[in-house]
């Protein structure tokens, strides 16, 4: 009896220090769609950027899917807006708002073309232009809200803490924006970036 009890003991403390997983999600619809966009408007064919905001920001939440190889081939962390412009937004540190208004700070969803590659300020000094192609983020360029990297933003998951925030801006780690930055000089047509929740 005793045994039995120390058993239930050590099981409560294994269990209670388990590393916590959250639910992976399956993006099967989101990649015939995005290769079917990339077919019918000339788009990179290889692969494309997935960026799910409903994920934790502590949790690798920017994807690039292989659509060759049909898997996730790369993945890590982004950072979203603070939104916090024109309202306050007590979750702002864990949960994603969007807006395409001007100066909100939002994040916008929907899919963009990755645009000319330019110099930036942050992070590794190279950011890549975004174009909105729907209406929920057709304003991009006018907030220039571009991909680019930020020495703030770890290159492996922090979860449960979370990742700082932009004022809308998908930012990367500087090592995987190297990663980004390689890929994207070696293609001759425009990439897909798709932001979902």
């Amino acid at each position: 009896m005793k045994h039995f009890f120390l058993f239930l003991f050590l099981g409560f403390i294994c269990c209670n220090n388990a590393k916590v997983e959250l639910p992976v999600k399956n993006y099967a619809a989101n990649n015939e769609e995005a290769l079917r966009y990339c077919k019918d408007n000339n788009f990179n064919e290889d692969y494309y950027f997935l960026l799910d905001l409903s994920i934790h920001p502590g949790k690798n939440r920017f994807f690039i899917y292989d659509f060759n190889l049909k898997k996730i081939s790369d993945k890590n962390l982004v950072t979203h807006g603070s939104c916090d412009k024109f309202e306050e937004n007590p979750e702002q540190w864990e949960k994603a708002k969007f807006s395409s208004k001007t100066d909100s700070h939002c994040s916008m969803k929907g899919k963009y073309k990755i645009g000319k590659r330019d110099y930036s300020s942050w992070g590794i000094n190279v950011k890549y232009w975004l174009h909105g192609l729907e209406k929920s983020n057709a304003n991009a360029v006018d907030r220039v809200v571009v991909l680019h990297s930020w020495n703030a933003v770890s290159n492996e998951e922090i979860y449960p803490k979370v990742s700082p925030l932009s004022w809308g801006c998908p930012a990367v780690s500087n090592e995987f924006m190297r990663k980004l930055d390689a890929k994207l000089k070696a293609t001759k047509k425009p990439v897909l970036l798709w932001i979902i929740e």
